[in-house]
């Protein structure tokens, strides 16, 4: 059958994946902070208080207040192309767009910020992705982090007429690949120091308690993945929550207490990594290796190592190989 003349174009059906994380401010300016904090705390996924209570406490205190002071911070850590999440993050895409071939459209968006995922996805669709996987780098599943991409996925293909069909990459916290690539990076890292550790954190970013009791898996999940880590390099790992914010309980011990905790008890040497986190970023390379060995030495510790995320070492992006084909399975 001939196709007449004035039918729409179609492109050769090809298969994509998105990769997805948090999100970054565009500079480290106060305006470009305000933002991206302004997408960020007005998501309901992310902040749980009612919404006529929130966004005047967002409006008119957070929002003159805040940006400033993490406009200094993200100076302290921006890369010559731009914050380390954003670099990280595109130069993984990148690494598995070589790896998978291509056949297969990789690109990355982010949750708050850009590139946005409508955007992504509208413009993979363009290219002919009429299948998609959608691939929230989050190894432990939360509400806050996982969903909400999930749910803006979801929006995006609400509004589209031909929509493609999309699969979600689920969490991977005990998944042995992942345990296996946090080993094997966690044990070259500290072959790297100078010195043994006398104890090594493992900070997960902080969630509200009220969560855990809510239902979501989170706080178990970070739990599992340090226990079979623990159990991978063979040495006891110490866990802590970072990152709180407000005034509401969240989960414990908090990072900080911890690492004051730890100095206290007469440990000396600390390493502390980040197991949550796909991609380094302010809360690893500012709140982790800046912030952290300050507290720790101000509490009588001495030698203090921040060790890095996977972002796209070997490890890293063989564990994101191997997670991603699965997925593709009976598309590929």
């Amino acid at each position: 059958m001939k196709i007449p003349a004035n039918h729409p174009p179609v492109k050769t059906p090809r298969i994509g994946v998105l990769l997805v994380n948090l999100g970054t401010p565009e500079a480290p300016t106060a305006s470009a902070v305000r933002r991206y904090l302004k997408q960020f705390l007005s998501d309901r996924r992310v902040v749980e208080i009612p919404f006529l209570i929130w966004q005047p406490i967002l409006r008119g205190i957070i929002l003159n207040v805040r940006p400033r002071k993490s406009a200094a911070n993200y100076a302290k850590v921006w890369m010559a192309d731009g914050s380390p999440l954003a670099v990280y993050t595109k130069a993984q895409a990148e690494n598995l767009h070589a790896r998978l071939g291509a056949e297969v459209d990789v690109r990355y968006a982010m949750r708050y910020g850009e590139p946005a995922i409508a955007r992504q996805l509208e413009a993979m669709k363009a290219d002919g992705c009429n299948r998609i996987l959608l691939a929230p780098l989050y190894p432990q599943y939360s509400g806050a982090t996982t969903a909400t991409v999930v749910d803006e996925a979801f929006r995006a293909l609400a509004g589209m007429r031909w929509q493609p069909a999309l699969r979600t990459l689920p969490a991977y916290h005990n998944d042995p690949a992942y345990i296996s690539a946090l080993a094997a990076t966690l044990n070259a890292e500290l072959a790297k120091l100078d010195f043994d550790p006398d104890a090594i954190v493992a900070s997960f970013h902080g969630m509200p308690e009220r969560t855990l009791h809510l239902g979501d898996p989170y706080h178990c999940h970070c739990q599992k993945t340090a226990r079979l880590l623990s159990e991978a390099i063979g040495k006891p790992l110490t866990i802590a929550f970072q990152s709180r914010f407000g005034r509401a309980k969240w989960l414990e011990p908090s990072t900080e207490d911890t690492i004051k905790r730890l100095a206290a008890e007469g440990k000396k040497k600390l390493a502390i990594f980040a197991p949550g986190f796909s991609s380094d970023c302010l809360e690893t390379l500012e709140e982790l290796a800046m912030q952290g060995k300050e507290q720790f030495e101000e509490a009588g510790g001495e030698r203090y190592a921040y060790l890095p995320c996977l972002n796209d070492s070997e490890p890293g992006m063989a564990m994101l190989e191997a997670l991603i084909r699965r997925e593709l399975s009976g598309w590929l």
